[in-house]
């Protein structure tokens, strides 16, 4: 079977002979030929001119014989097909051959007109024509020379054929044992070598050839080796793995995949992933290349439900890992599945703990807030309103501290209890922290609903709580804020109804509070004073300023109060209470005491260098906030700097420090007692239970306070004489306890009377002082001194 590489050679062969060769020689049989037709035809033509000459005499004597004679030996060159010959006269005309001639045969015509010299000149006597025959191709050559030409074509011929035995022996044969070779390899599977050597090209190509199958067949063992391992670590990993198509059909899966999710491998593989994901998730499933790894841009992974084969549906994460290369592959991937079922519930289940209050069950402020954001989302979507309710329990501090935390907590869980109680059920109710709640009430028209519903908060918290068999009463604060009427965002909602609530609970607590313009500005106020409290630590406005406490029997002055003052540079003074109430609750307190202490003991010093002071004392009233288990240290330090004996010394307290029972407060009050410093209880006989504290607490002094001595002159006849009972009263078991009695607030010279004659011990007020400055009370002492020297005088 001749083969194509072999055809292609012949061809080759063949085209050169046709293309070189073969013009070569039509070429040279041409240029022959017309040679010897050119050779022949002088010859004939030589023979003509002969002949003419000859028959010039017999023409001239009409020799009819010699003229055939000559005209035959003409005819009998093989080249001369006719002979004609006639004289001028026309009566002689001889033809050879005498029948007719083929004229269709290639000829050429030759004619010859002939003279004749006679004794007048020369006579033309007739013409003679010849009719030459044109030869052909080949039988214009002689024998000898038809013989060459054989020759050189039986050479070529040999050429020809040796070239394509040559080529068939030292390339055909060669390639067709490869070809053989690459046959049987691809139709075998084995690596076939090509069993043929020679030091040609044919011999490198067929021993590179055998190396390369050599190198492959060693490459193959060890691809399929790898491949072995790889499929093993493939189904041996404990790992659900899978591999898709670009289409997302699966192609391979994992033995453990198949154990985990119970199907056969024929029964997944080839079919669309998505099968097996619930019907809800086939979106997520298909955008999961929209949530790639920012780090690993191949990898990308999602969460979706994956039925199982027993119908059970497990929740499972895949990362799915595509490279580039895998695109030129066909787009292959690579995915990890993992049951992340457990670790869902798990997440759930913190997610709920971390919303959730553990006391309460309801949510907690994070929890709140995602609330919170959701429903101001429904309102704007059904064009509703919502109400956030914000509830902050009164006095649960003190039952804290006073029944212990246990007894709070069960406080806070019974307050849930009945608070919800005034709720709908699809109303959000949460704990932000300590004793303060928020509900979120969504309707058409809120306002109105939330009032309500605020009105049967504080209703239901009006029977007292039991408590361990103790009946505790508790309170709400309540302040209600609307969106979008008074918030345009879930935190302006939740910090204007915060400020509705503490605008009630400053009104007097109990009760509710609905959001209002002038609370903002009551807000900026705060913030502003806020503001001013921190400038006046960091630039030092504030002061000490002093007020004479003075001996009612005559007038002399025994003491002084030092009073918190902040002097604006340029508001001036700013409104003690008002400072003192803020600061409380920003904890600033305690950074303002130490800064008027220190003050007031410097003045105090200052004072003491005058005539007649040195044995006056300096009442320091204190917040609850400061008594701190550094604070006698502290004040054991100023007192020593400035060499004031402690004695001279009186830590003024309300009830509020004494009523918070707390050990640590009890704990500094003992110490300074016992450093010798007097403790006065202040605004006595406001409270609950103050005539309690005169036996429980180490109380020198006992206050009276101003709203009693300003009753004593003032209103009724009644309350005149029960204000002056009380008072007595106050005074009589102060001195039994062995308090000294002091009267806040004498304004009159008639009080001043009254209360010395109800014997009380000591007094301040207007009338003696109004509150100054060191250096104005400084002159003031200075001139009274004067005085007294010149009335002596």
């Amino acid at each position: 079977m001749m083969h194509s590489v072999e055809n292609r050679f012949i061809a080759i062969v063949c085209g050169a002979m046709l293309i070189f060769v073969a013009p070569l020689i039509v070429l040279f049989l041409s240029l022959s030929s017309e040679r010897v037709a050119r050779e022949s035809l002088q010859n004939t033509q030589v023979l003509m001119e002969a002949g003419a000459q000859a028959l010039g005499k017999p023409l001239w004597d009409f020799d009819t014989d010699g003229i055939e004679q000559i005209a035959k030996s003409l005819i009998g060159d093989v080249s001369i097909m006719s002979v004609h010959v006639k004289d001028s006269s026309h009566s002689i005309s001889v033809q050879l051959p005498a029948g007719p001639v083929d004229a269709s045969l290639s000829h050429t015509v030759l004619t010859k007109e002939i003279f004749y010299d006679s004794r007048d000149g020369q006579k033309s006597v007739g013409s003679i024509e010849i009719w030459v025959i044109t030869p052909g191709l080949l039988s214009r050559f002689s024998k000898d020379e038809l013989s060459v030409f054989v020759i050189l074509i039986v050479a070529v011929g040999i050429v020809f054929a040796s070239a394509i035995i040559g080529n068939r022996i030292t390339v055909i044969r060669p390639l067709m044992r490869l070809t053989a070779a690459i046959e049987a390899t691809r139709q075998l599977g084995s690596r076939h070598h090509v069993d043929w050597t020679s030091d040609d090209e044919m011999g490198a190509l067929a021993h590179n050839f055998n190396e390369m199958q050599s190198e492959l067949e060693r490459e193959e063992i060890e691809l399929k080796l790898a491949h072995s391992r790889a499929t093993d670590i493939y189904n041996l990993t404990p790992s659900m793995l899978f591999s898709l198509d670009p289409a997302n059909c699966i192609t391979a899966v994992s033995d453990y995949w198949l154990m985990a999710t119970g199907y056969a491998r024929d029964a997944v593989i080839g079919r669309t992933f998505t099968d097996f994901v619930d019907t809800h998730w086939h979106e997520t499933y298909r955008a999961r290349r929209s949530n790639a790894n920012p780090t690993h841009a191949n990898i990308c992974e999602v969460t979706v439900p994956f039925i199982k084969a027993n119908g059970e549906t497990m929740t499972v994460l895949i990362l799915e890992m595509k490279s580039a290369a895998s695109d030129e592959r066909g787009g292959l991937s690579l995915s990890v599945m993992t049951d992340v079922t457990e670790l869902k519930r798990a997440e759930s289940r913190n997610h709920e703990q971390a919303i959730t209050d553990h006391l309460t069950g309801l949510l907690n402020r994070q929890g709140f807030e995602a609330a919170l954001d959701e429903a101001i989302r429904d309102a704007d979507d059904h064009a509703m309103q919502l109400a956030c309710i914000f509830i902050d329990l009164d006095r649960f501090k003190w039952i804290n501290d006073n029944f212990g935390h246990a007894a709070g907590d069960e406080v806070l869980r019974q307050v849930v209890s009945r608070i919800r109680t005034t709720l709908r059920p699809d109303d959000t109710m949460s704990r932000l922290g300590g004793d303060e709640f928020a509900i979120l009430v969504n309707a058409a028209e809120v306002e109105a609903l939330a009032s309500e519903i605020g009105e049967r908060i504080c209703v239901s918290l009006g029977q007292p709580i039991l408590v361990e068999g103790v009946e505790l009463s508790v309170s709400a604060s309540i302040g209600i804020a609307l969106y979008p009427v008074h918030a345009t965002n879930a935190a302006e909602l939740l910090l204007k109804s915060d400020m509705a609530m503490y605008a009630r609970k400053r009104d007097g607590k109990n009760g509710m509070l609905v959001f209002d313009a002038s609370m903002l500005d009551t807000a900026r106020e705060r913030h502003e004073m806020e503001q001013n409290i921190e400038a006046g630590l960091k630039e030092d406005w504030f002061e000490a300023y002093l007020q004479p406490i003075v001996d009612l029997s005559d007038g002399r002055i025994a003491g002084f109060e030092a009073l918190m003052r902040l002097n604006h540079p340029d508001k001036g003074i700013l409104p003690p209470a008002r400072i003192i109430g803020i600061a409380e609750e920003t904890g600033t307190i305690a950074r303002i005491g130490e800064r008027v202490l220190e003050k007031a003991i410097g003045h105090l010093a200052r004072l003491t260098q005058l005539e007649g002071t040195e044995t006056t004392y300096l009442a320091v009233n204190f917040s609850p906030l400061q008594f701190e288990q550094t604070l006698p240290h502290k004040l054991a330090a100023l007192l020593l700097k400035h060499h004031i004996s402690p004695a001279r010394i009186v830590i003024e307290i309300t009830e509020a420090v004494l009523m918070l029972d707390n050990p640590d407060v009890h704990a500094v009050l003992k110490q300074l007692s016992e450093f010798g410093c007097r403790i006065a209880l202040d605004d006595f006989g406001t409270g609950y239970s103050s005539l309690s504290y005169l036996n429980r607490f180490p109380v020198d002094i006992v206050k009276v306070d101003q709203s009693f001595t300003r009753s004593l002159t003032t209103g009724t006849a009644d309350i005149r004489r029960k204000s002056r009972m009380l008072i007595k009263g106050i005074r009589t078991i102060s001195h039994q306890m062995g308090c000294t009695v002091v009267a806040e607030g004498i304004e009159t010279k008639e009080q001043w009377e009254l209360l010395r004659k109800l014997g009380l011990d000591f007094g301040q007020g207007y009338l003696f002082s109004r509150p100054m400055p060191i250096e104005n009370m400084l002159l003031m002492l200075e001139m009274e001194s004067e005085a007294k020297v010149t009335t002596r005088a």
